[in-house]
């Protein structure tokens, strides 16, 4: 599959413009231009270094570029701050971690709920949206569990039905089959499909795992803080 930084599904759900980032003198990121159109599941590949995890911090807008210019869904994201970006990160976007990050005090189906009750959503609702998520993820049977009683696979999809309660515009995962065993990251590459077809999904995965990043639609190749065309 050859790397391309353009879509070819019409709409545009995620777009970057000439986007950099520095810390201090070192320059990470180096004037990155890409989109990624609507119910597209694309892999961001390269080496460790290239910029690949500061780029999806700062298009899934946990951090901000040094300039440049990311949409999402059709809003400027780089300039909202405060409330209004942490409401529209609420709203419209679902995050997967390497490491699930789930809380552990709590169940999975509490864990599930957490983001819904913070957008907002009534007990009732937020609920009942997690059961459905946790019933069509075959995670019914450990809704009352907590994390330390879940094995590593049942975890991250606990986090997968975390990061869609909202039902988001897009979502980021950085190196999600990173913790998980053979058996479990295939299990994990065809669920993320299975997200697209079910719900329509834009995902972006952040990947050293080649088997996921060739079954992606599309893969985006980072090298030294630019998207190399190969």
């Amino acid at each position: 599959m050859s790397a391309s930084t353009e879509n070819t599904s019409g709409e545009v759900m995620v777009g970057a413009d000439k986007v950099t980032k520095s810390f201090g003198t070192l320059e990470v990121l180096k004037g990155i231009n890409l989109s990624i159109g609507k119910g597209e599941v694309v892999a961001i590949t390269g080496a460790s270094g290239a910029g690949k995890t500061t780029l999806l911090q700062i298009l899934g807008t946990l951090d901000k570029p040094t300039s440049g210019r990311v949409t999402i869904d059709g809003t400027d994201v780089s300039s909202l701050s405060g409330k209004a970006l942490a409401h529209f990160r609420n709203r419209k976007i679902g995050f997967v971690f390497q490491f699930h990050q789930l809380l552990p005090e709590f169940t999975a189906l509490e864990n599930v709920m957490m983001p819904a009750l913070i957008g907002g959503a009534s007990r009732r609702e937020a609920e009942a949206g997690a059961r459905g998520l946790l019933d069509f993820l075959n995670l019914s049977h450990r809704a009352g569990h907590k994390p330390n009683e879940m094995s590593g696979g049942e975890k991250q999809r606990a986090a997968i039905a975390r990061a869609l309660i909202n039902k988001p515009a897009v979502v980021f995962a950085d190196e999600p089959s990173g913790n998980l065993d053979s058996h479990n990251a295939d299990e994990l590459q065809s669920l993320f499909f299975s997200l697209r077809e079910e719900y329509g999904q834009t995902i972006a995965i952040v990947t050293h795992d080649t088997h996921m990043a060739e079954r992606c639609d599309r893969m985006i190749v980072m090298k030294d803080g630019l998207v190399s065309e190969e």
